[in-house]
């Protein structure tokens, strides 16, 4: 069939406008000038009417499932353990079957796409690109939210009033935490909301300041460094190199346990949020490295057991499900026996995540850490020496201007202020001084959306006080009722 003169130049035209990967074939617009011929808007059906398949996959971060692994991931996958639940960013989703979608053009849009097609080419990149905020909220399984919606709804029903602690990722952990045992997760989590309250943890995370930061770290090397592969910040810990004496000289046991707080606070409010946008994908736990070598019974005296216990307890009870994974390398014999013991005080959740290594240890943490990301004393390349040291660097994307910038420009300055703030007051305290009279009180600055989601859900909640105030009422109704026939029957 000859193809007409016009149809050619626009074809032509079309092919000129657009990358050859995008070009639309010449017989597509053939059939659409001929269709546009009699009508202002066509429709085109996309799909042959065929069986449609629903199937289980593993989705992880923003935008679902992605298709298969990297050969690393699957590497790494193949050495995980049956018996460990799956990491927090991960969640079996059930893809939806495939619907038939019909597609409308107008001339006006087509005539646009011949016109400007580098505006065109960039809406459509916007469009696949997934927002800040579906970043930040992770992919959600429908069953997930299901439980997590009956559990907030029984705090309500019970008269406590939500709070930004309410929101999802949180009732999700303390529900995992008990096998979606939603009894046992609700007053796990309201144990948590009464120690935040008891220990006093918002003033703390706005007013402590940790002047003996650097002395600290110099008797006791710990800190985070790097993420992982998957994008997860990385914590590193040489228990082994702990000075208990000279440590307890530099501070006392209840401000390490407020630091520790502190620190644990910022990795839910900075380090986490950081590490998603930086990765792209949904970021909620920590890989952990913990060092013992030299560690055995005569480094554990009643204070150290006393620190342990504390941190420990403070860790299971009020931060659960932030453990990815943690490898303990350098274990010798001297360990193994108080290994046996520290094991009794550990959740069997917590214990399916923990790899005893010796020695040997370097390549199963390349396989979860890039080098670039590993100390030297850890086989690693990275030194951080213009920063004193990679324990004091606290190196990773919550340190980033342009992370920092793009979080500014979803939470608003004042808020994202407010967490630097709380970042660095934890630090050297010669550095950061903190005044009272300069912070911003996160409640005192409440969004609009956020005032709108309060006054929703207590709306839900007067609605359903409403409902019970009626079925009260009528059983109350029925009760007179059978009180009367009672009477008459005495009678």
């Amino acid at each position: 069939m000859a193809v007409p003169k016009k149809v050619k130049f626009i074809a032509s035209l079309y092919q000129l406008c657009f990358h050859p990967s995008t070009a639309i074939s010449l017989s597509s617009i053939v059939v659409r000038l001929n269709i546009l011929r009699g009508r202002d808007i066509f429709q085109v059906d996309m799909q042959k009417s065929k069986e449609l398949f629903r199937e289980v996959s593993i989705a992880a971060g923003a935008g679902g499932y992605k298709g298969s692994k990297s050969s690393t991931e699957a590497r790494f996958a193949k050495h995980i353990d049956k018996s460990i639940p799956p990491p927090i960013e991960f969640h079996w989703h059930l893809h939806p079957p495939l619907q038939q979608k019909s597609w409308f053009v107008s001339i006006a849009s087509f005539k646009a796409m011949l016109t400007h097609p580098i505006k065109w080419q960039k809406s459509l990149r916007l469009q696949k690109s997934p927002s800040m905020k579906a970043i930040l909220d992770g992919v959600r399984d429908p069953k997930d939210e299901q439980i997590v919606d009956s559990l907030r709804e029984m705090l309500l029903l019970e008269g406590h009033l939500p709070d930004k602690h309410y929101d999802y990722h949180t009732l999700l952990r303390y529900l995992r935490m008990r096998d979606f045992d939603q009894t046992k997760a609700k007053d796990m989590f309201l144990n948590y909301l009464k120690w935040r309250e008891e220990f006093g943890v918002e003033a703390l995370i706005k007013e402590f300041q940790f002047e003996e930061f650097r002395e600290v770290k110099e008797c006791y090397p710990h800190g985070f460094h790097g993420v992982d592969r998957y994008g997860r910040p990385v914590y590193i810990d040489r228990i082994g190199m702990v000075d208990i004496n000279r440590l307890l000289e530099k501070t006392t046991i209840d401000r390490f346990v407020k630091y520790h707080v502190c620190e644990q606070e910022k990795t839910l409010n900075w380090r986490y949020p950081a590490c998603s946008l930086a990765a792209k994908k949904h970021i909620a736990s920590t890989t952990s490295i913990l060092d013992v070598k030299n560690v055995g019974t005569s480094n554990f005296s009643k204070p150290a057991r006393y620190l342990f216990l504390e941190i420990q307890k403070i860790d299971s009870n009020y931060y659960p499900e932030t453990l990815n994974r943690l490898f303990i390398i350098n274990a010798g014999s001297g360990f193994k026996v108080l290994w046996t013991a520290i094991k009794t005080f550990l959740e069997p959740r917590t214990l399916a995540k923990i790899k005893v290594l010796g020695s040997n240890y370097l390549s199963t943490l390349a396989e979860a850490i890039d080098p670039s990301n590993l100390p030297t004393f850890l086989g690693g390349n990275c030194t951080c020496s213009d920063s004193g040291g990679c324990l004091l660097s606290d190196k990773g994307p919550w340190n980033d201007p342009e992370i920092t910038k793009m979080f500014q420009s979803m939470i608003g300055n004042e808020e994202c202020e407010e967490r630097l703030k709380r970042n660095l007051a934890t630090e050297d305290g010669d550095d950061v001084r903190l005044k009272d009279a300069s912070e911003t009180r996160l409640g005192d600055h409440l969004s609009p959306k956020k005032i709108q989601a309060f006054e929703e859900l207590l709306r839900e909640a007067k609605r359903k006080i409403r409902t019970l105030e009626v079925a009260l009422e009528d059983t109350k109704s029925v009760l007179q009722g059978l009180t009367q026939h009672m009477e008459e029957l005495k009678r």
